[in-house]
């Protein structure tokens, strides 16, 4: 049986198992590292829009103390200070300080985050 494994003498390279072998390896190796990136591409888009919503809700927070009866929009957003990520939208559902409610998603990320008066994110 090894015989049929052994090299002969002056001969160089692979066989073709050998070849198959590695190829097969390296193929599976790197399904799983696709597969594993993307999952991880989802997260940080995840993370971007969860980002985004808690520097608005802190840059709202920041209005209504100049304003506290006033109704914060996105342009007011923007004039103090947010600028949000790219492909991530940040809408706001009731800008009043006491029912202040938003909500954030990127375009490539599979969850929408929201966020209440009180500063409590949730998906």
């Amino acid at each position: 049986m090894w015989k049929l494994f052994k090299r002969k003498r002056g001969c160089r390279g692979f066989t073709l198992i050998e070849l198959m072998i590695v190829i097969a390896i390296v193929g599976i190796l790197a399904s799983i590292a696709v597969l594993q990136f993307s999952a991880y591409r989802t997260k940080g888009f995840n993370a971007a829009a969860k980002s985004d919503l808690r520097t608005a809700y802190t840059v709202a927070q920041a209005f209504f103390s100049d304003y506290p009866a006033g109704t914060v929009t996105n342009s007011n957003l923007v004039s103090y200070g947010y600028q949000n990520t790219t492909q991530v939208t940040v809408t706001i559902i009731n800008g009043t300080m006491g029912s202040l409610t938003m909500t954030a998603a990127h375009t490539n990320g599979d969850k929408t985050y929201s966020v209440d008066k009180v500063g409590y994110i949730t998906e």
